[in-house]
């Protein structure tokens, strides 16, 4: 039987019946169909891409395999000089001694029987068959005939699958938008976002259950899919658009040391210091929109827009004069509200570093920036120009920010739109996994560069230049260099943070004249977790001034701090902010750890010039159950230096202790989720010795007043805080 392979015509003839049924068949979404002409002629282009090109020299031929008569004219070799039988010398003729032996001696000649006359050698013409292979010779020109006319290159209307590119962002078909047909047993979606899921079975009754999926998503449930939200696109594939709602509102009962002025609000009272309860309520009311580009599951943003509107109402309520306002016909109480827009920026993804997504983006605009781990130098919301992003795999992050700093209202501390005259320059680099994996190490610069101008409060009181000492505009420019880590040590949880701050203050009211600045800071926190109880300890250290009136500032102070450390918002010492009776300017400021004698926080300038602290902690964070917290914190406070308190107080006495600072609150998330937090706590301050020295009632008791025996101090001061944040 005759066999043939296949030739290169049962392939242009597949090929044709493929182009018919093409024009029969509606294309699918990824096929098109081919109109131009091939690029090569079939001499040199092989359509069969499934295998080996075709030679063309080689055509179908006929092989045969047969068996040819054959006649042997060769004399074979006697028996002498050849022998057919090499084991004969081993027959049972032979001889029966061992093959080897000590003597050396030839084998035994044998003798076999005589060989007839016609089996005698030579033996001429003896007949055989061999196999020989009959090839019908190949036609050169296989190959070349020229094709019909129905087969002939161009062919138009062949189908062919379209390449589909591996992307994580999905374009629109046009197919599908041009009424075609769809494949059988499908149907279109808009896109991959809006396929529902299939349904889950948790139990083997026969129940199924998805939790937290629906197959369309919703608009309002923020429990399940919805496009307001960012979990499907609102504009495209890729374009997506989050909403955020939130209200927090906090209650604030404390006592406080309160000086009673010139206008004291208890009759007859001749005591420095009056009555230190206040009550204190506001609330935020925030809604942020995000519109951004780009699935953030695998990569950053292409780009993102934010917008945040803040409306803030607050209370307070006070038990003496000059407390809201200079002006003691305001009386002690006073309610405010202020509408901000608090952050609006641009973020732009400048590009992708690594195919694992490190990348490089700016921000631009009103935008929250937090310089370290626990925000002791710079942790607020300010206008700025901000460059970011990371590398290696994301094992570094980097940030390079310049702040043109905008004024802030006076209670509630929102962003308004006026130059404050102040800009600050940031750049760090973290390091994760830095000698010990889970350890992450970060290396920062920040300059504050403030120049001097005359500035009142919402209130009217005067916070630049702070008055203290000579009244006097000045600049205050501060370099702080830093090293951070945050992570944790085998079992150790560890944060730690030091800072060197140097430069210069063209005019310090306290010293009289300009100073050369150069102060230092150091935190420590290590804490280890015993099952669901995390115990810790902490030391805070910032230096002090010995010498106020000299020409270096040896006090450490903070650009903009916000720390999260040693109790926070529950502490007293942390949350509040305390007056230094005699002056105009607050021994400390509102959440915050240094003691700077500076006149705000928010619209003050940094002053170097303070006694420093020194703070030592234990505390507990203990997971009472999954959706409570609790914390428990220890203080010991004592002031570094005394002596620029001296010379603002005009006294020879100030101890260094401060005191005992004790703390409990309570954090409940009844949803198990961050839509519903509730927080509560109570802090208490046991006065030390320094604290008795600045804030004794008065001196001496004046006859015909009534007022409390000489050096009365409160015997504790509390603090009770209660927030409650709803996040929609």
């Amino acid at each position: 039987m005759e066999r043939r392979p296949i030739g290169l015509s049962a392939i242009i003839l597949l090929g044709a019946l493929n182009a018919s049924f093409s024009q029969q068949q509606p294309l699918l979404p990824h096929q098109i169909v081919t109109t131009n002409t091939p690029p090569l002629s079939p001499s040199k282009f092989n359509p069969d891409t499934g295998g080996p090109p075709l030679p063309n020299n080689i055509s179908p031929s006929k092989i045969d395999l047969r068996m040819k008569r054959a006649t042997n004219f060769t004399t074979p070799q006697s028996p002498a000089a050849f022998n057919p039988d090499p084991g004969a010398m081993l027959r049972k003729s032979a001889t029966n001694q061992p093959f080897f032996t000590n003597e050396i001696t030839l084998p035994p000649v044998t003798q076999g029987q005589p060989v007839p006359p016609s089996l005698t050698l030579p033996r001429p013409n003896v007949y055989g068959r061999e196999p020989t292979l009959s090839v019908t010779p190949a036609r050169t020109n296989y190959g070349m005939e020229p094709l019909s006319t129905n087969l002939a290159l161009p062919r138009e209307n062949t189908r062919a699958s379209q390449y589909i590119k591996y992307k994580w962002d999905y374009e629109t078909y046009p197919v599908s938008q041009e009424d075609y047909a769809n494949p059988l047993y499908t149907e279109p979606t808009p896109d991959r976002w809006r396929i529902g899921f299939v349904p889950w079975r948790r139990y083997t009754s026969g129940d199924t259950e998805t939790p937290y999926e629906r197959p369309t998503p919703l608009l309002w449930d923020p429990y399940q899919q919805s496009v307001l939200k960012g979990d499907a696109p609102i504009i495209g594939q890729d374009i997506f658009l989050d909403l955020t709602a939130r209200s927090e509102t906090e209650f604030n009962a404390r006592s406080v040391p309160t000086p009673s002025g010139i206008s004291a609000a208890l009759p007859n009272s001749g005591d420095f210091f009056g009555r230190s309860e206040q009550y204190f309520a506001q609330n935020y009311f925030s809604f942020v929109v995000d519109l951004f580009q780009g699935e953030t599951v695998f990569q950053p943003v292409h780009w993102a827009i934010r917008l945040e509107p803040v409306f803030n109402v607050n209370y307070l309520d006070t038990q003496e004069n000059g407390v809201v306002s200079p002006n003691t016909v305001n009386g002690t109480g006073r309610t405010d509200d202020f509408l901000a827009l608090q952050q609006a920026f641009l973020e732009i993804h400048l590009g992708d570093l690594s195919d694992n997504y490190d990348f490089a983006a700016i921000r631009l605009g009103l935008q929250p920036f937090n310089s370290d781990f626990r925000g002791f130098i710079f942790n607020d919301v300010n206008s700025a120009a901000r460059l970011f992003g990371n590398a290696g795999n994301n094992r570094w992050q980097y940030n390079v920010a310049v702040f043109d700093m905008r004024e802030k209202d006076s209670n509630s501390g929102l962003n308004t739109f006026d130059d404050r005259g102040q800009n600050v320059i940031i750049a760090n680099l973290y390091k994760q996994d830095f000698v010990w994996a889970g350890y992450t190490a970060q290396w920062s610069f920040h300059a504050n560069v403030d120049n001097g101008r005359t500035h009142y409060d919402s209130n009217g009181n005067l916070v630049r230049p702070a008055p203290l000492g000579t009244v006097v505009p000045h600049d205050v420019d501060a370099d702080y260099f830093g090293w951070a880590g945050d992570g944790h040590i085998g079992r150790l949880n560890l944060t730690h943070a030091f800072y060197e701050v140097i430069g210069k203050d063209t005019y310090n009211g306290l010293a009289g004249g300009p100073v050369q600045i150069n102060a230092q800071m150091a935190a420590l926190e290590a804490s280890y977790d015993h099952d669901w109880i995390r115990y810790k300890a902490s030391i805070f250290y910032a230096s002090g001034d010995k010498n106020p009136t000299g020409h270096t500032a040896t006090g450490f102070d903070s650009i903009f701090d916000n720390p999260n450390f040693t109790g926070g918002p529950f502490s007293w010492y942390v949350h509040q902010g305390i007056g230094l009776g005699g002056t105009s300017v607050n021994l400390k400021q509102d959440d915050s750890l240094v003691p700077d004698l500076r006149s705000s926080k928010i619209e003050g300038q940094a002053n170097f010039d303070n006694p420093g602290l020194f703070l030592a902690g234990i505390g507990t964070e203990i997971e009472l159950t999954p959706k409570l917290r609790n914390f428990i914190n220890l203080n010991y406070i004592q002031f570094m230096d005394t002596e620029p308190l001296q010379v603002a107080l005009m006294t020879s006495k100030v101890a260094n202790d401060f005191g005992w600072d004790l703390s409990t609150g309570f954090q409940y998330r009844p949803l198990l989720t961050d839509n519903i937090i509730v927080s509560a706590g109570l802090g208490i301050l046991l006065p030390g010795p320094g604290y008795r020295d600045i804030y004794q009632t008065s001196a001496n008791p004046v006859p015909g007043y009534s007022s409390a025996p000489a050096g009365h101090v409160d015997d504790f001061l509390y603090n009770v805080v209660l927030a409650v944040t709803f996040t929609y």
